[in-house]
């Protein structure tokens, strides 16, 4: 599924689970996306919410991939910028950039690798997600290639 119906991520499509991916060949549980209701349907009602929340503040910045699978949420352009996976009492909200940022809401240690630093910002509610943290989406889907 494509947000405001333009496909953001087109590099390679699995033949078998027909999911996207920024490199040909890129391995991946190889298992077909589901649709975002299906996906809902199971999850705890905080889930809805916030997803709505981050697609609502990404909107403006460009078309987006959405691919639901069992673990959560990817959030794509050319490869995946963000994730939302639900646990169990927060949504964990990742995503990965060039610089260290601090924030209350991330409890994780901030990891390097190759070159970028990722990040996860644990999300209770919609309103969790303030303007810092939809800065540093924006500049997550920015510095993906598209």
């Amino acid at each position: 599924m494509c947000a405001r119906g333009r496909d953001a991520v087109s590099v390679w499509v699995c033949p078998e689970c027909r999911r996207r991916f920024a490199r040909a060949r890129q391995s991946h549980e190889c298992a077909p996306a589901m649709t975002l209701e299906e996906y809902f349907s199971t999850g705890p009602e905080r889930e809805r919410p916030i997803f709505d929340a981050v697609m609502a503040r990404l909107a403006p910045v460009g078309p987006i991939h959405v691919e639901p699978v069992s673990v959560g949420i990817f959030l794509k352009r050319s490869r995946t910028f963000a994730e939302l996976r639900p646990k169990q009492r927060w949504v964990a909200l990742s995503f990965s950039l060039r610089r260290r940022v601090e924030h209350p809401l991330i409890t994780r240690k901030v990891e390097l690798y190759h070159g970028r630093y990722f990040h996860v910002v644990n999300l209770r509610r919609a309103e969790d997600l303030d303007e810092r943290i939809v800065g540093w989406l924006t500049e997550s889907y920015l510095d993906s290639p598209g």
